[in-house]
């Protein structure tokens, strides 16, 4: 996974060689996380911009926090869940490259 922040990414965000064919706007409440039953994988990378909130990414077994602002690049096979931990409801934007 890569972490940088929104404003890291003044001139937008690229993968070389993959163009966003989906994505859309996800949120969870706090305590919640997102694909709680067995592995969540991709073929291809995600790239999640937190919008509002704060939480935690376990990545393949390891857990990390991330905070609105954070762009977070999942890469393709990694595991990946998404764990809301504010007050307030967690959301992001998701987008799915594909070559």
């Amino acid at each position: 996974m890569r972490r940088s922040t929104l404003a890291e990414h003044g001139d937008g965000i690229s993968l070389p060689g993959y163009r966003v064919e989906s994505g859309g706007v996800s949120t969870l409440a706090p305590g919640q996380i997102s694909h709680n039953r067995g592995p969540h994988t991709h073929n291809d990378p995600e790239i999640f911009l937190i919008l509002s909130g704060t939480g935690r990414i376990h990545l393949d077994g390891e857990v990390s926090g991330f905070a609105a602002g954070d762009v977070l690049i999942v890469e393709a096979g990694e595991d990946h869940h998404l764990e809301a931990v504010t007050e307030v409801v967690t959301t992001w934007l998701h987008l799915e490259p594909a070559p």
